[in-house]
Formats: C-alpha cells, sequence, structure tokens
C-alpha cells in the first residue's frame, strides 16, 4: 500500500498498524469502529472517524495493495481502463446471462484493492444534479442530504489543483464552485486532443441541442463541459492515495488490515429495543483459512460496495428470509430488499473513421508510439499517458418537453436539471465490448442512459463467502432504456453530422454501418451495449417503514449497531459517473457518525 521506506518510518514512529495477516491483529484489541471495505467511501469514514483521537478505528479490505505489481496501471491515468477486468485489481465478476444483450454474459469489474473503484475506474468526476441531491434528502426524510446541505462538504472533499501539461483552464471551469485544500485531486485535461475545438464548435453550431455548460459541476449538468477527472500532475487521484494513506502516516489510532475478505457480521446480543446487535465481524484470507473476529464497541459500518455489502448482508442472516433458507442460512433479520433494486448505467460505444493523423488510436494499441510514451512518462511524468485517454469534453441532455419519449414513459430523472443520456466524446477508438481495430483513426462517442429503469438482484450462490454472487442487472430489460439508448445514438449521429465534422469524419466504423434505423440501433445495442460499472442501490435507505435496507440516517433496519455507507444505500442512481457523490455522502455520513457518538463533527446541518 505504502513504499517499504513509508511502513518502516510508520512502524518506527508507532502510527498506524498496517495487517497483511489476520493472525497479526492483536488478539484483544477492540475498536470503536470497524470500516468493512477501503473503498471509496469507506477510507473517507475511516480517515475522518480517526481524527478523533478517542477513537480507534480498524479498516479492513478484502483485495490487494494499490502499490507493487502493475501498480502502473492504477497510477498512470491513460491505463486506467486497463486495470479492470481480469487483473489482480478486480474481483473479476462476471453476470447472469443478459437476455437484451443476446444471452452475453459480461464482465462487471469493481476494484479489489486500496481504494476500491476508485483505484480502478476512469477518474471522471462529476457530482450529479442538484435535483438528485434534493431527491435522495426527499426519500431519506433528512435535508441534510440535499444539495445545499451537501455542497460544502463537496468543496471540503476536493482540492482542483492545474493541468498536467500547464495550460491555462481559466476558462474551463467555474472557480468557485470547486474546493482548494481537500484531500481529493481533480483536474480538467491534462492533454489536448484535436477534436477539441471542433466539440466546442459543434456547442456553436448546434447550440439549440447541444449547448456549452461551463461547468457541469454546478448542479446544473446540461449541456457540453470540459471533463474534469481526479487526476493530480501525473497521477491518478484515488481514496486510498487521498484519505487513507495520509491517514495512516499521520494517525495511530486507525488500523488498516488488507488481503483479507470480511464473511459476514455476526449477533451478539440485543439492543434496549430488543433488537438484534450486531458486533462482531467476521474475516478470513480465503475459504481454506481459519475465520478470525474483531469487535466493534460503537459501530460496524459496511462500505464494501453494491455487490460486496449486500452479499455480507445476506451471508450474515440478514435479507429476505426464504431466500437465506434456500442457501442454508438461518434468517436473523428479515429486510425483503437487501441485494434488491440493482440498477446500472447501460453503455454503448459508436465510433466513426476519420482522415486525422492525431488520434490517440496508436496509443491504444503495442508498438513504438506507445512504447515513446511510456518513456517519456517514466523519464518526465508528461505526454498522454499523464492524461485521461478516454474524453475531454461530456455532454449531458434531457429529451425535449414534447418528445415522443416522454409523451410514452413516465420521466424517471430526479428535476429539470437532471439529464436522461450522455454523450462523451473521445479522441480515439473508445470502447469496452469490441475488438480494438489493429489499424485506423477514428472518433467515438460514448452513449450513456443515465436515468435507467432497469432494475436486477445479487443473489447468494451458495453460502460460502468466497463463491461470487450471482450479479444480473438486466440491462436494457425496460422499453424505457431501450428507447432512450436509440434516441441517445441518433442524437450522437445529429452531432458528429454539422459541418464542423466534415472535413475530419469519413464515414460510419464498419460495426455501425446499419445503426441507421431504430431496428438497426436496437441490433446494434444487444451486440455492443455493456456496463458502464456503476451499481447502485442494492440496499437502498428509506424513511418510510417496512421499505429499504436503512433508514435516513444510513442505519441498518430492524438492527441495531450496522450502518451502510457506500453506493448500496444510495436510493437513487446519480445521473452521471457517481464517484464524486460518494464522496460527498461519506464525508457527511463520517459527521453523522460522529454526531452520534457525541464527537466534534465539521459541519453537519
Amino acid at each position: 500500500m505504502i513504499s517499504l521506506l513509508v511502513a518502516f518510518s510508520l512502524v518506527n514512529a508507532a502510527f498506524a498498524a498496517v495487517y497483511t495477516d489476520p493472525s497479526e491483529l492483536p488478539a484483544d484489541k477492540e475498536y470503536d469502529f470497524i470500516v468493512v471495505g477501503a473503498g471509496t467511501a469507506g477510507n473517507v469514514i475511516a480517515a475522518r472517524l480517526a481524527e478523533s483521537k478517542k477513537t480507534s478505528v480498524l479498516i479492513i479490505e478484502a483485495g490487494r495493495s494499490n502499490t507493487g505489481f502493475d501498480s502502473d496501471l492504477i497510477t498512470i491515468p491513460f491505463l486506467g481502463p486497463t486495470a479492470s477486468p481480469f487483473t489482480t485489481f478486480d474481483w473479476n465478476y462476471t453476470t447472469e446471462a443478459q437476455e437484451a444483450l443476446q444471452n452475453q454474459t459480461i464482465a462487471y469489474p469493481r476494484g479489489y484493492v486500496l481504494g476500491g473503484s476508485s483505484s480502478t475506474n476512469y477518474m471522471v468526476y462529476t457530482r450529479g444534479s442538484s435535483d438528485d441531491y434534493d431527491k435522495f434528502a426527499e426519500i431519506a426524510g433528512d435535508d441534510g442530504w440535499n444539495w445545499d446541505n451537501l455542497f460544502p462538504y463537496a468543496l471540503k472533499n476536493e482540492r482542483h489543483v492545474p493541468p498536467n501539461d500547464g495550460h491555462d483552464d481559466s476558462d474551463q471551469y467555474i472557480h468557485d464552485l470547486h474546493g482548494t485544500d481537500g484531500p481529493l485531486l481533480t483536474s480538467v485535461y491534462g492533454w489536448p486532443a484535436d477534436v477539441d475545438e471542433t466539440v466546442i464548435a459543434t456547442t456553436q453550431e448546434l447550440s439549440d441541442e447541444f449547448p456549452f455548460n461551463p461547468d457541469y459541476n454546478s448542479g446544473n449538468m446540461l449541456g457540453v463541459s470540459w471533463m474534469h477527472s481526479t487526476i493530480g500532475g501525473p497521477f491518478r487521484s484515488s481514496s486510498a492515495t487521498a484519505y487513507l494513506e495520509p491517514a495512516l502516516k499521520e494517525r495511530s489510532n486507525l488500523d488498516l488490515l488488507y488481503n483479507t475478505q470480511v464473511t459476514r457480521i455476526i449477533q451478539t446480543g440485543t439492543s434496549d429495543d430488543d433488537l438484534p446487535l450486531f458486533t462482531k465481524v467476521e474475516f478470513a484470507r480465503n475459504s481454506s483459512a481459519p475465520r478470525y473476529t474483531a469487535t466493534a464497541k460503537r459501530e460496524i459500518i459496511l462500505s464494501a460496495g453494491a455487490i460486496g455489502t449486500p452479499q455480507i448482508l445476506l451471508l450474515s442472516g440478514i435479507g429476505p428470509a426464504q431466500e437465506l433458507a434456500q442457501v442454508g442460512i438461518d434468517s436473523i433479520v428479515d429486510l425483503a430488499e437487501v441485494g434488491k433494486n440493482l440498477v446500472d448505467h447501460p453503455l454503448l460505444p459508436i465510433q466513426w473513421n476519420t482522415n486525422s493523423n492525431n488520434t490517440l488510436d496508436p496509443f491504444f494499441r503495442p508498438g513504438p508510439a506507445f512504447d515513446a510514451a511510456l518513456d517519456e512518462y517514466h523519464q518526465n511524468k508528461s505526454g498522454p499517458l499523464a492524461a485521461n485517454g478516454v474524453s475531454n469534453h461530456m455532454g449531458f441532455f434531457r429529451f425535449p418537453e414534447d418528445s415522443d419519449v416522454l409523451a410514452e414513459f413516465d420521466d424517471p430523472t430526479t428535476g429539470p436539471r437532471s439529464p436522461h443520456f450522455e454523450l462523451a466524446f473521445a479522441n480515439g477508438f473508445f470502447t469496452t465490448s469490441q475488438q480494438i481495430p489493429t489499424s485506423g483513426s477514428y472518433f467515438s462517442v460514448i452513449n450513456i442512459v443515465v436515468t435507467p429503469t432497469s432494475r436486477g438482484e445479487v443473489t447468494l450462490a451458495s453460502n460460502d463467502p468466497f463463491a461470487h454472487p450471482h450479479i444480473d442487472p438486466r440491462f436494457l430489460t425496460t422499453d424505457y432504456d431501450v428507447r432512450a439508448m436509440m434516441e441517445s445514438v441518433q442524437a450522437a449521429q445529429r452531432f458528429t453530422a454539422a459541418s464542423a465534422w466534415s472535413d475530419l469524419i469519413t464515414g460510419p466504423y464498419i460495426d455501425s454501418v446499419n445503426a441507421t434505423t431504430p431496428e438497426g440501433i436496437q441490433e446494434y445495442m444487444s451486440l455492443w451495449a455493456t456496463t458502464i460499472k456503476h451499481p447502485f442501490c442494492t440496499a437502498r435507505l428509506s424513511s418510510v417503514e417496512g421499505e429499504g435496507v436503512a433508514d435516513g440516517q444510513l442505519l441498518l433496519k430492524n438492527a441495531t449497531g450496522v450502518r451502510i455507507v457506500d453506493a448500496s444505500v444510495f436510493p437513487i442512481i446519480p445521473a452521471g459517473h457517481p464517484q464524486a457523490m460518494i464522496y460527498i455522502v461519506a464525508e457527511r455520513a463520517a459527521d453523522v457518525i460522529k454526531e452520534a457518538h457525541g464527537l466534534p463533527v465539521w459541519y453537519l446541518n
């Protein structure tokens, strides 16, 4: 996780203890808080709780260190898309057969490393619309979760830094909307693309449909903006580098155990309200290794993500009683929605041939161009590999109020500032589902339905905690989602049909030559649509009695001693790339926990 030199310094300074084997934990040590999962949210929670010297915190991570073997994949920004799947940084899940995708089973990446998916994602930083936060607050029954009250936490989380290539970014974002001294580093693009000017020209030529938005992080996402990434200088910024590593260096009341999987949480009694009380966490290195336990005197915080958290709950006897019985688990807390309501953003890339000699395509292929760029990166920490290779711009859009889509379907968005779909613009052949061509130059538009209505589930395959659960997102299984993706593709085609592209685009890539009719687009969709890797809502909160898995303070319902802070507890899926909202919610959640235990809070409203 940290260099040997730093680790040695930590040991000698008697600061944080870092363990890679549960047998190393002091047998009689109890903690105030145990955080399960050192991912995007979990590291925020652990670092913030450890700010109080009166507390002791243990954070447990199933995955590996974020340094060492192959760590370039999660450090060098351009290489981010290669960090998963099928690497040591990934859980390497696959889905159940997806009916709408010609019954394909698809890879379902989740981070298996310190930092979780913040160490393996594509680094896009979009806070989401103010409507999403306000809807979160409404469902939670707590105005503290609304946009206005969470905005201070957004600034607390972020430190916006100059781009790595040193260009003047003063007109590419609204400065007052961004933090300047938070732990998470963000920046606009660090390597210019030939298509940047063409994208901006299109927002001027087709301004009614594709307007320019000076900063999509304002709470109003609509329009095309310069993309923000969690990149500081030439490096990825993750929850591990931003929160966990500094806390381990500075605090002696925080312990880390990694390479160790939590297998369940254990009931140890009943509360004064006669509810099951959970204070013990069980864990092991692998299925044949000894099981160990640790005790949380105050709370267990589940931050294992939208797949891991419901799996742990189910393995602990918390979930639909009838389903638990089918895999031989006794029910302790009968909560029907554990593992249900899985929602994710479907993604569909589409490409065009271009006559440009300045796309990123040579860097996507093995060969002299990539080798030279890698040498430049290692020698000078500069060049294309020091930047996000996905996109420099992205746009978020709503269907017109008089559209056929809204006439036929209920509007699934949370309000007028929330988009229905996203277009991201890539200076090269971007895909996560197709074979990358070995030659040629391309322009890509990444289509994403950001307010999908399809719902899936996470269920246990067995009572073995080391067996991957069944993951069924049920992508594109509602008529609305199919129609929304078709509309997105048609919008992308109108965007690239603007005169600004006439000297660059020479025609559609062969995979999409027939995607010119509704039937052709739907066939293309069934072949190449996939996940953007944004699972949510599998342990969703609700203030309504008898609904959801957690309450508006993120506490597990019908039990005591457990709180959930990660994407699983969200009652909605954010209409954008979600890591920013997860960070922001986790920042306030840390204050919610502190207040509940009489510890000083930072802001809290």
